[in-house]
Parts: structure tokens; sequence; C-alpha cells
């Protein structure tokens, strides 16, 4: 028993305690240290940068510090740098190669992070998921949709397709085909279109509304009546705006017809035609 405590207080006063003591310092210290940097940069470039530059500056200061002490601590431990230098790289290799996607990911989050297609709190549209953008990280981007579901999204899907940001710019075209009879005044028709959008308060005077022909449809004279909005009010707009449309037609009498068909028998001296509606066109009728 005598011999145990005579090993045990010989290494608790060798050297090797005290490196130990000095890396386990360098390491508090260090984390000490990353932490004051890292909000030091964050308040430091707090005007300057976007809220994902932000994150990615104080990310990289807080564990490049932090690095540099943990390498500290291991030189006070005995570890040679050399040998530190060697290990992580053969890990590297190892990695590389069993994490292709993860590295395949990790460059498109390269390119994400230099292109900057889109920035935290975006309303972005990828394939057919929509929703505003969480976080955007080395290996994927986080969404949340409009009906409160979490979509991480790999990097490398990002970089292969098309990516629509729906509030990069702050105004917002909304896009209304719709047709009315032939028989109406076309005039008459954008006369109170224009009215419509003149009375709606949501609907931008600059740029100005537009009414673009779409051409001759079966049964009605096809057009487009576009409207701006400001990008916070573009849900409004939408459903507001078809509405008092809808609202005005009616009040000045302007028919916007269903499609349909009608049928000649080929009797000459039947002056009346059978009409079809469009889901009756399926059905042969005959005529004695």
């Amino acid at each position: 028993m005598k011999d145990f405590y005579d090993q045990a207080i010989q290494w608790l006063t060798g050297p090797q305690v005290f490196s130990m003591i000095r890396a386990s310092l360098l390491i508090l210290f260090g984390l000490l240290i990353a932490r004051l940097i890292s909000k030091g940069v964050r308040s430091l470039l707090d005007t300057k940068l976007d809220t994902h530059g932000l994150m990615l500056a104080t990310r990289v200061s807080y564990y490049l510090i932090l690095g540099l002490f943990l390498i500290s601590a291991m030189r006070e431990l005995g570890f040679s740098l050399n040998v530190l230098l060697g290990a992580a790289g053969i890990l590297t290799v190892a990695i590389g190669f069993a994490s292709q996607t993860s590295a395949s990911n990790l460059i498109s989050g390269m390119f994400l992070l230099v292109e900057r297609p889109f920035r935290i709190g975006d309303i972005i549209k990828v394939g057919t998921t929509t929703g505003e953008v969480l976080t955007i990280d080395l290996l994927s981007v986080k969404l949340r949709t409009f009906d409160n579901l979490f979509v991480r999204i790999p990097n490398e899907t990002l970089i292969k397709t098309e990516i629509t940001t729906l509030t990069r710019f702050p105004i917002r075209r909304f896009d209304l085909l719709m047709g009315v009879a032939y028989k109406e005044d076309i005039e008459h028709v954008k006369k109170v279109l224009f009215d419509v959008a003149e009375n709606n308060p949501l609907c931008l005077e600059e740029p100005k509304p537009l009414f673009i022909h779409q051409g001759f449809g079966d049964s009605s004279v096809n057009f487009q009546f576009s409207i701006w909005a400001k990008r916070e009010n573009f849900l409004e707009l939408k459903n507001s705006i078809q509405i008092e449309i809808k609202k005005a037609f009616d009040d000045a009498g302007i028919e916007i017809p269903f499609p349909h068909r009608t049928l000649y028998t080929g009797a000459q001296t039947d002056p009346f035609p059978v009409q079809l509606s469009k889901t009756e066109t399926n059905t042969e009728f005959t005529q004695e």
C-alpha cells in the first residue's frame, strides 16, 4: 500500500501532470478568447453584413481561434505538430472517400455562399416546395413552409435546381387571366378594370396596370390584366382584386361566359339548334 501511495505522489508531482494542467488551462482560455473575439466580430460587422454573412464570420472567427488554442494544448501534452498534420491529412482523405455526397454538398454550399441567390428570411421556391429560409449551412438549407413544416434541402440539389426567390424585390406583379363574352365592348371592359385597380388602395399607381389581349377563345375574348403591389401586400391584393372585379362586372352587366357548344342536326328546316354546355359534349344526340 505504501508503494502505491509513493507512486501516486510521484505521478502527481511529475511533469506530465503540470502539462495536463497547462493544456486544460489553454483550452479553457481558448474558449473564453474565442467567444469574446466572435462577439467582437459580430458587433464590428453588424451594420456591414447581412444575417447570413454575420453568422458565417462569427463562426469562422470562433473556430479559428479555438483551433489554435487546441493545437497549443496538444503540443503542451507532447504531441508533434507534424504528426497532427499528417493524421489530419489522412483523416481528411478517408472522410472524403467515405462521404462523397457530403463533400459535394460542402462544395455546393461554398458556391451558394459566394453567389448568394437568397438570404436568411427570404421566401424561396425550390421545385414544389415554398418556404422561408431559416438557415444557410455548408451542407444544406433549412426552410419553414407556410403550413409550418421543417424542410431540409441539400446544397447540391439547390445548385442543380431552379430557385425562385419570391421576396428578392420590393414589388410583385399579379397576372389575372380571364375572358368576356364576344358581345361585350372591350373598351368598356378595360375601363371597368382600370377603375377597380384605381379604387383598390393596395394596387400601385406605378408601374401602371396592364391590359394585354391574349386572343379569341372558343367562347370568350381572352385577355390578361396585370397589376402591381408591394411584396407584403401581394396576397391580400390577389384575393381582394378578384372579388372586386367580379362585383364590378356584375354591376356593369359584363358577362364572363362558360364554355359551350352548338350542335346542328343537318335538317334544313330545323330553326332550333341544340346548345350544349362543355360537360355535355361527350353525349351523342340524334333528331328524327
